[in-house]
């Protein structure tokens, strides 16, 4: 019995990069829907992020591998049309449609995997959560402001939601109501899951849940190429022990691959199907949630790349910036750089950029401001402007603004 083959570490990281979508051009032809299904599928799990001084989080996943898109196609791709459907996997996420199913045990299990304001309204008023469902089935889709509750003053809190938020979560979580869409302000839509998930999906028996989650472990292990036990868990946010049976099954059936990836220093678990690419030629602007990117240990693991989202840090101690978006070039994380959409004056601001150790700062300043023209235009912004904070910020101001040529002598 042979034991566990040895990957090289830059393998390792073009497996995991081709896994995410990396390996192939960007299309050369107008993105429409088929290449958001086809990102959607590679990817199972989109993470949702309310933050928009850039752009809401799940639009960016999509233009890091797919370039400039019509935003209007992702919301109407995600806008409950029985493709893809939003619920709890990593985080608020959109999924395939076809995972539906899989996803049953956790709501299910609502009462021991939903957390506060949420148990505490299904608990005391379920009346209430009944009358809501009701109301629903009688008159459509609701928005939890219309409900005309006031929300508690808990300041500096994220869920500082009235009952009537918490009652729609709940029965989201549950799977009773799901997302008929969102607002332009980004507020759910719920429905009632029977007029929204397809027929024929609802109609699939109900799995157990072990093979539920090795169903889940499985495609997580596709969507990452090259795993850790801990990788492979939090894609779907699985408990420890449900994830380690998973992947012990899908190992004995040859479904995964024991591996050891140099300077890793921990086992890790190959997808049997992954590519094994000789080079990675991608350039991309990645969210601070892309499933690239999100679990950081594994960030630094692959990429050497230390990386901390400072949102909640005080803005003094911040290091990098507010919203900062790691730079792909090639197969490395070469730069990050804090971005803000300033809408008003149709500005893209450069808030700050830093270059990693080792780069080549002015061909990373041209690769970053090309970049950085793309998504300009994408997000219709007329211009990008940089700050001079970060020791990369003054090459990629003389990138974005280069000095026009000298006139010839006459």
């Amino acid at each position: 019995m042979t034991g566990p083959e040895h990957l090289p570490a830059p393998l390792a990281r073009r497996i995991a990069l081709a896994a995410q979508g990396f390996a192939v051009p960007r299309p050369a032809t107008p993105v429409g829907t088929r290449q958001l299904r086809a990102t959607a599928e590679r990817l199972a799990v989109v993470q949702i992020d309310s933050v928009n001084v850039l752009s809401r989080s799940h639009y960016l996943p999509f233009f890091s591998r797919l370039g400039p898109y019509p935003r209007a196609a992702l919301d109407a791709f995600t806008a409950g049309r029985g493709t893809v459907f939003e619920y709890w996997a990593h985080e608020a996420s959109f999924l395939p449609v076809r995972l539906h199913p899989y996803l049953r045990w956790r709501m299910a299990a609502a009462d021991s995997q939903a957390w506060g304001s949420m148990t505490r309204v299904a608990r005391e008023r379920p009346e209430y959560l009944s009358a809501l469902v009701e109301r629903i089935r009688r008159d459509g889709p609701l928005r939890a402001a219309e409900l005309g509750e006031t929300r508690p003053d808990r300041p500096g809190s994220m869920w500082n939601w009235h009952e009537g938020k918490a009652a729609l979560e709940y029965l989201f979580f549950t799977g009773v109501l799901t997302t008929r869409g969102r607002t332009a302000g980004f507020e759910r839509v719920y429905d009632l899951t029977e007029r929204v998930i397809p027929a024929a999906v609802l109609a699939q028996p109900v799995p157990e849940r072990a093979d539920a989650v090795r169903v889940l472990v499985r495609t997580a292990a596709r969507a990452l190429g090259v795993a850790t036990e801990t990788d492979l868990r939090d894609y779907f946010r699985l408990s420890p022990a449900d994830a380690r049976t998973a992947i012990a099954e899908l190992a004995d059936a040859g479904e995964l691959l024991p591996v050891e990836v140099a300077g890793w220093g921990r086992p890790a678990w190959l997808d049997p199907a992954a590519r094994r690419p000789r080079w990675i030629r991608a350039r991309a602007l990645l969210s601070p949630f892309d499933s690239l990117v999100w679990e950081r240990p594994r960030v630094e693991r692959i990429f050497g790349f230390r990386y901390r989202l400072e949102i909640y840090t005080p803005a003094p101690k911040r290091v990098h910036g507010y919203y900062v978006l790691p730079f792909l070039l090639g197969d490395r994380l070469v730069a990050r750089v804090d971005l803000k959409a300033d809408r008003r004056a149709a500005v893209l601001r450069v808030q700050a950029a830093h270059a990693e150790d080792g780069v080549d700062p002015v061909e990373v300043a041209r690769e970053l401001a090309a970049e950085l023209r793309l998504l300009a235009d994408w997000l219709e912004l007329e211009a990008v402007e940089v700050v001079e904070r970060g020791d990369l910020a003054a090459e990629l101001s003389r990138a974005v603004h280069p000095l026009p040529a000298a006139r010839p002598a006459v």
